[in-house]
């Protein structure tokens, strides 16, 4: 740790502050394997119901030898960290994680770095890696409700007195949270913004809203007053004072966006080697595994208490899947006595309180991150119902138990594993 890493503004722009966190990363694993338990990163979803990728120091599985080290990307955006997890061949036996930022754009001198390393790249096409990531930033600035230039924005704007143009993607992923809406019986609904204003937590500050309010609010909330004109590609809203978000599906779009970056080099035209086998994770509560990680089937990831985030529920494989989590865990405020979430029911106006954490595996991570809302508002029955309709979703919930600080646990369409808890009473 005796190296000074101070990176300048023109290091940055160069993308020579990545190339040295790497450089020193593989001096440092060089010199020391046994700096691996603190230093190893992790891919995981949220505290109250978290996700850890088997990137993570704690696997204790068997790793061959020359196949367990890591690629760590990371990127800041839509207020949260995106880290995208790839696998590295080195010569040594000892598990890696070698990191660098996103944020400093390094493609071409990381994958100098690589070509020229002694011991072998450090992966495949690292600039794809970078790469990938820097989609983000285009798609917060189109997504963003609270950027006034962003596509949602200007939607929200216009809207109400005309049809709007979509861009093609966008639109795409409109169609898709409508058609969630319908499948849900409106428990996932992206023009919910007027609920989480009246409670207070569109500033993160929970507040009891008077009946009136409430009801002011939900008069503006209905998926169904969006139509979408596919012909056209255009939106239009059915009555003034709706609005819509895509908080509760952004940021699994987003991973999936990036998936497909890395899966279909032809897209960029960058002429650069498809990447297969990687996990990556945005705020911690979106996932998406494609392939497997070296020497493993698929990426494991660890499912943990919602009431006590240092234990483990059950561990789940992810194979070209999305997980997404849902909980209020972080986001709540009591009032008289009572604990109000941040998740709230579109249908009745009143957070969601049935659910202590909601888990999807889905074939998007899109979906996952929609489902796992739309779940934690339905409860366990609608859940279960909605699952036995669409074979290719999985849910985990975590509900209370019978006595306080117990829970339940219930699961459909995600196989166990020798991880499992079922029940803490």
């Amino acid at each position: 740790m005796g190296e000074d890493r101070t990176s300048h503004r023109r290091d940055f722009l160069a993308g020579r502050s990545a190339l040295k966190a790497i450089r020193a990363r593989s001096a440092e694993s060089n010199a020391s394997a046994e700096s691996n338990a603190s230093e190893e990163s992790n891919a995981s979803a949220e505290s109250n119901a978290s996700a850890e990728s088997n990137a993570s120091a704690e696997s204790n599985a068997h790793v061959p030898a020359g196949q367990a080290y890591l690629i760590r990307v990371s990127r800041t955006a839509m207020a949260c960290e995106f880290d995208l997890f790839l696998n590295a061949r080195r010569g040594a036996s000892a598990t890696e994680t070698a990191s660098a930022n996103a944020n400093d754009s390094a493609a071409d001198a990381i994958n100098q770095a690589a070509a020229a390393s002694d011991s072998g790249p450090l992966w495949a096409h690292p600039e794809r890696a970078v790469l990938a990531l820097e989609l983000l930033d285009a798609l917060e600035d189109q997504m963003s409700v609270y950027r006034s230039h962003s596509e949602i924005s200007r939607i929200n704007q216009r809207a109400a007195t005309e049809p709007v143009e979509v861009e093609p993607r966008l639109f795409g992923l409109l169609q898709l949270a409508c058609e969630l809406g319908s499948a849900t019986d409106g428990a996932f609904d992206i023009t919910s913004t007027p609920l989480s204003r009246a409670w207070g937590f569109w500033r993160r500050e929970g507040r009891f809203p008077t009946d009136e309010e409430r009801r002011a609010a939900l008069h503006q909330v209905d998926w169904r007053q969006v139509r979408l004109d596919p012909e056209r590609r255009t939106i239009a809203f059915l009555r003034p004072g709706v609005e819509i978000n895509l908080n509760a599906i952004g940021k699994g779009y987003a991973l999936d966006r990036c998936a497909e970056y890395l899966l279909h080099p032809e897209l960029s035209g960058s002429g650069v080697g498809r990447v297969e086998d990687f996990v990556i994770h945005g705020g911690q509560s979106s996932i998406l595994a494609q392939g497997s990680r070296s020497g493993f089937e698929g990426w494991t990831v660890t499912l943990r208490n919602p009431l006590r985030p240092e234990q483990r529920l059950r561990e789940i494989v992810l194979h070209n899947a999305g997980l997404g989590t849902s909980g209020s865990g972080t986001q709540f405020f009591y009032h008289q006595g009572r604990r109000y979430g941040h998740v709230i029911d579109p249908r009745s106006g009143f957070p969601a309180d049935a659910v202590l954490s909601a888990t999807v595996v889905a074939p998007t991570a899109a979906e996952a991150d929609a489902l796992a809302t739309a779940f934690y508002v339905m409860g366990w029955e609608a859940t279960a119902e909605y699952c036995g309709r669409h074979p290719h979703i999985g849910a985990l919930l975590v509900l209370p138990g019978e006595r306080a600080g117990a829970i339940d646990v219930r699961s459909i369409g995600i196989p166990p594993s020798d991880t499992q808890l079922d029940s803490i009473r």
